[in-house]
């Protein structure tokens, strides 16, 4: 029965997804041009000041500057750290080689068109040789210059990012031969990451700053070594991983007393991230800071969480945001419908909603007009929320159903109580 569900919601969801993928991929050529007019660019939120004192201490590649993707975070303060952290963990942590990660951001830019994005995964490239050399081959497309390891993350980049079920069988197996599990799962982090900060950028209009652009300003690169874990033919549990298995059992004890928390204890996708220990807690403390203080609500983050979910066909992650809405009390008749249309949602939750499917679907298509009726909607900080909320429903989407994590029980029981097992 359980099997049934699963088939049939995978089938309903999957009805919602556009049938022709992104097929583009911006030259390399074409962002460049496109980041240098983007220096002039009027952001849609203020940036702060790189000498505010929010920024004092910041993981940063360039001591006294500040990249726009934290001065945009200026109203959300507490945030600031942690996404300043997350972005150095994401390329310098784990154990695939940072130049591998940057390529495939850099894939990612292309798809999504979001100069600011290739603008600094280029600058971080040409900072070291190795990246240097891998920039020339995706410049030249002579990707089949890259090792076989490389080849095959890029590729894996470009098929998850065009689609959230991108991943076939076939294709995670051919990944398995150059990565281990662990791996799988950073391949998949790193990508799901990048997706989430291309949208954030391009809601935004960020421009591009002059000294990303200047190529004899180097960026500092934060000294690498190698994991022993590298070269392992399977994933061993590591120290970092007990430590966060031990993190995360004091984690879900807090959940479990949450009102806002869905209930399921530790939910599938956190054990899945666990195998890589400091990827996990970089996304996690970033995703705690933003959900702190927050205005719009609870409700409104589950109701974007749930149309991002649905565009991108995402089982595992629509479930969640059933039972989340069931435990705050919406209606079920309010869900079913909503399965169907948007003809159930208040004005305020489809103003959320209908930003939400746009940036899911072409990160560089929001426009001032569209960001200007989000904040007319939210204010300044709620705006800010929403479109922090696509982005992580961005990256979720792909984690969970790439991997084919399974609903928890729980979490299947409440959908079947919902819509009766359909």
């Amino acid at each position: 029965m359980t099997r049934l569900f699963l088939l049939t919601l995978s089938f309903v969801i999957l009805t919602t997804v556009s049938a022709l993928a992104q097929n583009q991929t911006t030259s390399l050529a074409a962002l460049e041009a496109q980041a240098k007019q983007r220096v002039n660019a009027k952001a849609r939120v203020e940036l702060a000041a790189e000498s505010a004192e929010i920024f004092k201490g910041i993981t940063s590649f360039d001591d006294g500057r500040v990249p726009n993707y934290l001065r945009a975070l200026a109203i959300m303060p507490q945030a600031i750290k942690p996404y300043a952290n997350a972005v150095s963990t994401f390329l310098y942590g784990g154990t695939i080689a940072p130049e591998t990660k940057l390529v495939m951001a850099l894939r990612i830019a292309q798809i999504n068109q979001s100069p600011y994005t290739a603008a600094h995964m280029m600058r971080l490239l040409r900072a070291s040789s190795h990246g240097a050399e891998l920039l020339g081959c995706l410049h030249a497309n002579r990707t089949q210059d890259l090792s076989v390891a490389e080849q095959t993350a890029l590729h894996y980049a470009d098929l998850l990012t065009r689609d959230a079920n991108g991943i076939t069988d076939a294709e995670f197996s051919k990944t398995r031969a150059s990565y281990n599990d662990s791996q799988i799962v950073e391949l998949t982090m790193t990508t799901c990451f990048f997706n989430y900060f291309s949208r954030y950028v391009e809601a935004l209009n960020l421009p591009v700053e002059a000294w990303a652009l200047d190529a004899s300003i180097k960026p500092t690169l934060p000294a690498v070594v190698k994991n022993p874990l590298t070269q392992s033919r399977i994933g061993l549990v590591s120290d970092e991983q007990i430590s966060a298995a031990i993190a995360a059992d004091a984690a879900r004890k807090e959940a479990a007393a949450n009102p806002n928390g869905l209930g399921l204890g530790l939910a599938n996708s956190q054990r899945a991230m666990m195998r890589v220990p400091d990827l996990q807690a970089a996304w996690r403390n970033h995703g705690t800071a933003v959900r702190q203080n927050s205005n719009i609500g609870r409700a409104i983050q589950l109701h974007v969480s749930f149309a991002v979910s649905m565009a991108n066909g995402c089982r595992y992650c629509t479930v969640h945001q059933v039972v989340g809405l069931r435990r705050l009390g919406v209606d079920p008749a309010k869900l079913i419908a909503m399965k169907k249309d948007d003809s159930a949602l208040t004005p305020r939750e489809l103003a959320a909603v209908n930003f939400a499917r746009k940036l899911t679907k072409a990160p560089s298509s929001i426009t001032d007009a569209d960001y200007a009726a989000l904040r007319k909607e939210f204010q300044d900080y709620g705006a800010m929320e929403v479109v922090l909320q696509t982005c992580a429903f961005a990256f979720m989407n792909r984690f969970t159903d790439t991997l084919r994590l399974p609903s928890e029980d729980e979490a299947i029981h409440t959908y079947q109580e919902v819509y009766g097992g359909k």
